[in-house]
């Protein structure tokens, strides 16, 4: 058995086949490798269509020798991982568990449910899976829920606070903030100060700008969301974002959901746990029909933000959606045209139907929810 923990850190990653090369696994550690071999054990779809199973065994219809799966339900595994793991590692065997092996009993098992730690992998699984569940398990799911949206609430809210703070004005400020640091005033204060043979300037007395009050007067913000199956980490931050912008005076936020169908969401924007409940996940894609509804909740189109947030590959005709972007533009609405990210932050969309609404005057390009509060503070502060 080894004793050495950079050689066992090795042996539980490259598996059975390297014990040979790093010693076996006793205590702890062979319970560690147990746990990682009943998740990765069961093989990978990527192996499976090449015919090789973990440890480098090629499959012929049977389990040869190896280490496969261990009899541990699903309640059982977890209690091992939450006592032998750190929990950055926890999280991602549970993604794995819940996203690359489907496991769904991590979600729809009442008693896996009180054990588990909420977090965001969860909340997407329990978003996609909610169908399934029982009245006793969605309970329970509910939880999950409420404990990730409060988080993700909690920090966008500040994000939001900072945007709606006001705009810097050219009067000076005692209060010391990084984002209000005046560095061109601060250097010209400080020039006497310049050192030749360091070739520096040395601050004695920084200055900052101040903050005027931002003033919010009749606007409306309109966020279509699409709900299709790959959109999901966009409608989480739809919900999130549409709640903190909701309480802002003098802006009025709207909230849509649509695939081939639109539901309007607005009247639960003040609670996001409930309205992600609602949400349905699946179905086509009419982005058009979307807009035109949107459309039709227009006030004053020149005190108008229309947000569409979609991978825009429309399933309807995509004329029907150039003519309609269009026509909000040209009476004066502000449209802005967001890019499905996925959870690496990267832009996944259909890029010709997105330069045919650039073409037509829209803003398109992808932001998180905090670039979004702040690019409506920018727009309503001008």
């Amino acid at each position: 058995m080894t004793t050495d923990p950079g050689l066992e850190r090795w042996r539980l990653i490259l598996g059975a086949p390297a014990e040979g090369a790093c010693g076996g696994l006793g205590g702890d550690g062979a319970a560690r490798g147990g746990a990682l071999d009943w998740l990765y054990g069961r093989g990978d779809p990527e192996q499976d269509r090449r015919g090789v199973r973990r440890g480098g065994v090629k499959r012929d219809g049977g389990r040869q020798g190896g280490s496969g799966p261990s009899p541990l339900t699903t309640v059982d595994w977890l209690d091992e991982v939450h006592r032998l793991f750190p929990k950055e590692t926890i999280e991602r065997l549970e993604r794995d568990a819940v996203e690359r092996y489907e496991i769904l009993d991590v979600v729809t098992d009442a008693a896996v449910l009180e054990r588990i730690e909420p977090n965001p992998t969860l909340l997407r699984a329990v978003l996609r899976t909610k169908h399934l569940m029982n009245p006793e398990v969605l309970a329970l799911a509910r939880r999950i829920v409420e404990a990730v949206v409060r988080d993700l609430v909690e920090k966008l809210a500040t994000e939001v606070r900072q945007a709606f703070s006001g705009t810097r004005s050219r009067r000076p400020s005692i209060h010391k903030q990084a984002r209000n640091f005046d560095f061109q005033r601060t250097i010209r204060a400080n020039l006497g100060h310049y050192r030749p043979d360091e070739r520096r300037v040395y601050i004695e007395r920084p200055h900052f700008h101040s903050r005027t009050r931002r003033h919010l007067d009749r606007w409306q913000l309109v966020l279509l969301v699409d709900q299709s199956g790959s959109m999901l980490d966009s409608v989480i931050h739809s919900a999130v974002t549409a709640a903190c912008l909701w309480s802002l005076p003098g802006l009025k936020t709207h909230l849509v959901a649509f695939d081939s169908d639109v539901v309007d969401l607005t009247s639960d924007v003040t609670d996001p746990v409930e309205l992600l409940m609602k949400v349905q996940l699946g179905g086509g894609t009419n982005i058009a029909r979307a807009v035109r509804y949107g459309a039709s909740l227009i006030d004053n189109p020149r005190r108008t933000i229309f947000v569409v947030i979609s991978d825009f590959y429309e399933g309807g005709d995509p004329g029907d959606l150039v003519r309609s972007v269009r026509g909000l533009v040209q009476q004066g609405t502000q449209v802005l045209g967001l890019a499905a990210l996925d959870e690496e932050a990267n832009a996944a969309f259909d890029h010709g139907t997105a330069q045919r609404l650039a073409d037509v005057g829209a803003h398109v390009g992808a932001m998180t929810p905090g670039e979004l509060a702040a690019f409506v503070a920018e727009r309503i502060g001008r």
